[in-house]
């Protein structure tokens, strides 16, 4: 199969720097960014995309034909962020300009260098919907729960019982962000197994899923910016591609798992757990204010027609998810009543990559054998 029968869709995304504080992404980032992918669509490097944003995060929505992880799609990405870095984010004095660039140069591609990134290659259908997650103030793990409900629970995904197409399941690949190793789990035979991953989410996040058969169905971001830097430089942020109906779950199964706004780390200093609310691009509410949150969720659905990105539609501008919204407003409250205390703080080995380490060392000297 030729490259051009292929379609490849790449998200990748970065926060730049943010107006007053972390909290949205201001219009001139977007705009500059919009400008920098218009010329690449002109120049055939792209076929579309989409320019977006989710709190202070720009998201870069690309297809083309050059495969996952090619160094000029990458290479276009880091160019877009840092024009935007230099041209709006440090003249204005935006917040943390120039945040998720690690790295002083680019060597070939974005991964281990600040920016995430999620890659589906696939060969389109007849009919090719996608869904695309954009989320803010978390790390790659907060998509394992939704993932995992989408491709392997028939309490949430009603095509796995009588869909015959979907009935044999779901592969998962699932990576050791400790070790860098990976491993593919089949479901439902293995979902036990999964599940003593995956509920680990710190460690171990999903990183693609495949049907039985080989098609490609979802790509999750997996970089984690404490391990790349050493040191608290900013939340992960991750992005997912899930495409959706026609033998995979539909947009309805797919949007569901986030009906329940699951608790998922990060948030304020990246230090906090707190409840991932699902918002809309369109309204006032994707801005993270609350605690700089509470974490989000974007949702934006495209139809997929020879590479081009027809939409979007704003999946979760929905009266529908109110509720949930309302229910992670109320997490919120009682997440925050705990002030400093486990469990709304991160666990000791997440807090090792925050500034906490920092007060230790100051009081290491006064620790003295107790009596």
């Amino acid at each position: 199969m030729s490259m051009k029968d292929m379609t490849t869709i790449s998200v990748i995304k970065a926060d730049v720097g943010s107006l007053a504080g972390h909290h949205v992404v201001h219009p001139k980032q977007l705009e500059v960014a919009r400008e920098r992918l218009e010329r690449a669509r002109r120049d055939e490097l792209l076929v579309d995309f989409h320019v977006t944003h989710c709190g202070d995060d720009l998201q870069l929505i690309m297809s083309h034909r050059m495969g996952e992880n090619n160094t000029k799609i990458h290479e276009l990405a880091w160019a877009t962020f840092t024009e935007v870095t230099e041209k709006v984010s440090r003249p204005l004095k935006l917040y943390a300009a120039g945040q998720d660039l690690l790295a002083e140069a680019f060597s070939g591609n974005v991964r281990g260098m600040g920016p995430g990134a999620a890659e589906l290659e696939f060969q389109e259908r007849a009919s090719d919907p996608i869904v695309i997650l954009l989320a803010d103030k978390t790390s790659p793990g907060a998509w394992n729960l939704p993932l995992y409900k989408i491709f392997a629970d028939p309490f949430n995904t009603a095509g796995l019982v009588i869909d015959p197409v979907l009935h044999n399941g779901f592969s998962f690949d699932v990576l050791d962000t400790h070790t860098g190793l990976s491993v593919r789990l089949r479901c439902p035979e293995e979902l036990y197994d999964l599940l003593a991953l995956i509920g680990d989410h710190n460690r171990y996040v999903i990183s693609k899923v495949f049907r039985k058969d080989g098609l490609p169905s979802a790509a999750a971001s997996t970089a984690r910016l404490s391990m790349i830097a050493g040191r608290y430089v900013g939340k992960d942020d991750p992005v997912c591609i899930v495409r959706a109906q026609s033998g995979l779950p539909a947009v309805g199964e797919v949007l569901e798992p986030f009906a329940f706004p699951h608790l998922v780390p990060g948030w304020m200093r990246g230090s906090h757990h707190g409840p991932l609310m699902p918002v809309s691009v369109s309204e006032s509410q994707n801005k993270c204010t609350r605690f700089d949150g509470p974490p989000r969720v974007v949702a934006l659905g495209f139809q997929v027609s020879n590479a081009r990105l027809v939409g979007p539609s704003d999946l979760f501008a929905d009266p529908a998810f109110d509720t949930a919204r309302t229910k992670a407003s109320e997490i919120a409250y009682y997440m925050r009543a705990h002030g400093p205390f486990i469990p709304h703080r991160l666990g000791p080995e997440e807090m090792e990559y925050t500034t906490l380490p920092s007060v230790l060392e100051k009081l290491k000297d006064r620790f003295q054998k107790a009596e």
